[in-house]
This record gives C-alpha cells, sequence and structure tokens, in this order.
C-alpha cells in the first residue's frame, strides 16, 4: 500500500465537492488525472469510496468512513509539522541553564528569564542551581547547554563571554568600626576572623577573592568555612567575621550587616555565559543567550547615561 498525502486531500476535496468537475477546479488541477488518483486510491484502499452515476457522485459507507480518518490523517500531520516547525524557531521544546546562586541576583539575569518566559511560555525552562566547577562537565557532555558561572579556568571543548564585571564588596558587621569607613582595604580586612567557602564546595569565588588577595599580600585567617553564599552573609550578620562577595549579593540587605566597597581597585568579579563548542545549540538557546546579550547592552548603556547626567 502506497497512499500519498495528495491521495486524501484528492479523495477530500471530492466528497466535500461530491462533483469531479468543482473538486478539480477546488484543486487547480483538470478532471481526468483527478479521477485517476481516485481509482489508484480505491485500488490501493481496497474498496470503492464513490458511488457514481451519470448524473450524481456519493460516498458509500467506506467512503464515509475513510473521509472522517482521512481528516484525522491530515489533521495530525498539520499538527506535527507546526509542533516541528515552532521546536525548529525555539518557540517551544526544553532549555536547560546551569548557574551560580549569584546569577539570580544579576538584574539583567532575572530580567531575561523573565521576558523570555512571557515571550516563549511554551519552552520549558529547566533551571540547574550549581557552583561554577560543576557546570563544567555537563556542559561539556551537552546535558547543560548554557551556563552562568564566575571567571575560571576553562577546557577547550567551552566558549563564553563577559556578561557582567563587577566589584567585590566587603561584608561587615554593622557594629564593626570597619562598617562606618566609605571603603576599607584587603590588608585590613585581612586582619579580621574571615567567614568563606569550604574549598571543596568548588565555587569559582573561593579562587578569585583568596587569588586577588594573595596579590596584595593578604592570607585571611578563616574562622569559618561554608557551603553557601547565603550562609557566609547569615553568618558576618551575626558578628562571626567579615567576608568579602559580589556587589550582585547586595541585593540582600540586613540591618545588622553593611556591605563596603574595596579600595583596591581590581577587586572585581566577572560573570560568564558559557556554552559548548562542539554541540550545536537548541534555537530556544541560541534565542535565550542572544536576548541576555542584548539586555546586558542595554544595562550598560543605561548606566553610561545615568554616568552622564
Amino acid at each position: 500500500m502506497n497512499i500519498e498525502l495528495r491521495h486524501l486531500r484528492y479523495f477530500i476535496a471530492v466528497a466535500e465537492e461530491l462533483h469531479f468537475g468543482r473538486a478539480a477546479a477546488r484543486l487547480n488541477i483538470s478532471q481526468p488525472p483527478l479521477s485517476q488518483q481516485i481509482q489508484i486510491l480505491e485500488q490501493q484502499v481496497g474498496a470503492r469510496l464513490f458511488a457514481r452515476t451519470n448524473r450524481s457522485v456519493s460516498l458509500t459507507e467506506a467512503g464515509r468512513q475513510f473521509l472522517a480518518d482521512s481528516r484525522q490523517i491530515l489533521l495530525q500531520v498539520n499538527e506535527a509539522a507546526a509542533r516541528a516547525s515552532r521546536l525548529h524557531h525555539g518557540e517551544t521544546g526544553e532549555l536547560h541553564i546551569g548557574f551560580t546562586s549569584s546569577a539570580p541576583f544579576i538584574k539583567a539575569v532575572s530580567d531575561t528569564l523573565s521576558a523570555f518566559r512571557q515571550r516563549y511560555p511554551d519552552v520549558h525552562i529547566q533551571t540547574r542551581e550549581t557552583n561554577t566547577r560543576e557546570q563544567i562537565a555537563p556542559l561539556t557532555e551537552g546535558t547543560l547547554e548554557l551556563g552562568l558561572m564566575r571567571n575560571t579556568q576553562l577546557p577547550d571543548t567551552l566558549d563564553w563571554q563577559i556578561i557582567l564585571r563587577e566589584p567585590l564588596l566587603a561584608m561587615i558587621h554593622r557594629d564593626h568600626p570597619l562598617a562606618q569607613r566609605p571603603s576599607v582595604s584587603l590588608v585590613e580586612l585581612g586582619k579580621e576572623p574571615f567567614v568563606f567557602f569550604d574549598p571543596h564546595v568548588g565555587t569559582g569565588l573561593y579562587d578569585d577573592i583568596l587569588g586577588l588577595m594573595r596579590r596584595y599580600g593578604v592570607t585571611p585567617a578563616i574562622a569559618q568555612e561554608v557551603g553557601e553564599a547565603m550562609t557566609i552573609i547569615g553568618l558576618v550578620a551575626s558578628g562571626l567575621g567579615v567576608s568579602i562577595l559580589p556587589a550582585s549579593f547586595s541585593r540582600v540587605q540586613l540591618n545588622e550587616m553593611r556591605w563596603v566597597p574595596i579600595t583596591e581597585v581590581d577587586a572585581v568579579s566577572e560573570m560568564w555565559l558559557v556554552w559548548s563548542k562542539h554541540h550545536e545549540l537548541s534555537q530556544a538557546a541560541e534565542r535565550f543567550k542572544q536576548q541576555l546579550i542584548n539586555e546586558i547592552g542595554r544595562a550598560s548603556c543605561r548606566e553610561r547615561v545615568l554616568r552622564l547626567v
């Protein structure tokens, strides 16, 4: 059996018009080829679909059943084509994104996530909160399409783009004398009990911040090691010591703690958007990537304008 979709379309036209001439005009073909194709279809099906006389055309019982089934088949084909088209154009499907705990605090990232969900509600965004080092393997393997992470050494299998360069800020309990200062140096912070990440957690901030302090000859006395940035914030607010985190975390404001600028001009951290060089991004991932880059560009322009005002 070799029934083509065009045979079904020809059959439906004749079944709805009940007239070969009108059906041929509707299909924009001549009548003899249409009659021939219907005969071929009936041979393929193994049943007479039309009762023909010199004056009329009507559906047989088999024809009525075949009409209902043909309409359903064409509907399913059209729906399948529409779903494939929407998936190809990034309007549906799944998007797998990894991000560090600080990424949602970056306004451009949260704004892009919100705008993308509103524009493409049928794309299911699978987010995985994980540290910088733990994103590298799934990005290389392709189980994550995009990753938002802090600057770190990446393998050659991954490509990246800076989406944010932000200052590092000191976190100091409000009753500490340093909390009243307009800025504080790394040397001054190094003299205080330091609350920081456990080295086994895998965050890019560990090497980033301790490496910065070592460049200035500072080795902090780490009083407490923890796994999460929010735990660091809570412990500093409790008076257990001082710490350093990127400025995006300063959206968390606690009465017991102050965010203080750091004197050293190179006390900065970068957030990167990372993807695989060897796994093709889905169209949804490409759309999200471009939308985030555009949002970062708009945010930078707004910031420059505000500085000029």
